[in-house]
C-alpha cells in the first residue's frame, strides 16, 4: 500500500475507532465486583486520576462495554475520545495512531490481539511516548491477560503498561449475570422475570453476549406477539 492509499483510508479507518455502541454507557454495565475500577474509569473520562489504566480479563467479560462508555462519557463532555479495536489492526493502518496523542482520551482494546506484531507494536510504543510528552489526558488498554503475559515483542512496550495502574475486571458471578440482565432489559423497557432469568442461566451458555443475544430475542418476539415475558414463552422462543 503507497501512502496515497493510506491517506485515503484514513478516514474510514477514524470512523471505524471513533464509532459507538448506543447502549454500552456506564448506566448499562452491571458492576459486580468492579465498582474501584468503574470509579477509575469514570475519573479518567474526566481527565482525572491515572494516566494509564490497564484492564484485563476474559472475553466477554465486558472490557470493550467498558472502554466504550468511557469514551461515551468524554462525547457527552463535548470532547473528542477514540476507542481503537485492535482486534481489526489488518484493517487499519498503524499511521491511525498519528496525531491522537492529542486527544483527551484515547482507548485501546485487546491488545493483546497485536503481539508479536512488530509494526504494530512499534507504532503503539512510539504513540506512548508522544502521549507521555504532551501530558494530555488519559489512556486506557484492555486485554485478555496481564501485561506480563502478553508475549510481546518489545520490552520497552510492556514497560509502558506499568506506568499507571492495573485492573483484572472480575467475571459476573450467576447472581451478577441475572442482575445484569435484568439492568438491560430495564434500560429497554422491560421486565425479566426472575424465573426467567434463571432458565437462561441454567440452559443457555453463561457467557454474557449468548446472554444478552437471547434477552434481545425474547425482547422483540415479545413484543411482536404482544405478550409478557413467562417461562412458557420463553421455552416456545427458545426452543428450551
Amino acid at each position: 500500500m503507497n501512502k496515497e492509499d493510506e491517506d485515503e483510508g484514513q478516514p474510514a479507518q477514524l470512523a471505524l475507532a471513533m464509532q459507538l455502541p448506543d447502549d454500552e454507557t456506564f448506566a448499562s454495565f452491571y458492576p459486580g465486583d468492579n465498582a474501584q475500577l468503574l470509579t477509575a474509569l469514570k475519573n479518567a473520562a474526566v481527565g482525572q486520576g491515572e494516566e494509564v489504566i490497564y484492564l484485563w480479563g476474559q472475553a466477554g467479560g465486558g472490557r470493550s462495554h467498558l472502554l466504550h462508555a468511557t469514551c461515551a462519557e468524554v462525547n457527552a463532555c463535548g470532547h473528542a475520545a477514540a476507542s481503537l479495536p485492535l482486534e481489526r489492526h489488518r484493517q487499519m493502518s498503524p499511521r491511525l495512531l498519528d496525531g491522537m496523542e492529542l486527544l483527551p482520551l484515547v482507548c485501546l482494546d485487546n491488545l493483546d490481539a497485536i503481539a508479536g506484531v512488530e509494526e504494530w507494536e512499534r507504532a503503539v510504543f512510539n504513540f506512548f511516548n508522544r502521549r507521555r510528552e504532551k501530558g494530555v489526558g488519559s489512556l486506557v488498554v484492555s486485554a485478555s491477560t496481564a501485561s506480563r503475559n502478553l508475549g510481546l515483542l518489545l520490552p520497552d512496550l510492556a514497560s509502558r503498561l506499568d506506568w499507571g495502574v492495573a485492573y483484572q475486571l472480575k467475571p459476573l458471578d450467576d447472581e451478577g449475570k441475572l442482575g445484569a440482565l435484568q439492568l438491560r432489559a430495564e434500560l429497554r423497557g422491560f421486565k425479566l422475570p426472575t424465573d426467567v432469568g434463571r432458565l437462561l442461566l441454567s440452559r443457555l451458555s453463561r457467557d454474557m453476549s449468548t446472554l444478552l443475544a437471547a434477552l434481545d430475542l425474547l425482547d422483540n418476539a415479545s413484543f411482536q406477539a404482544k405478550r409478557k415475558l413467562s417461562l412458557p414463552f420463553t421455552r416456545e422462543i427458545l426452543g428450551l
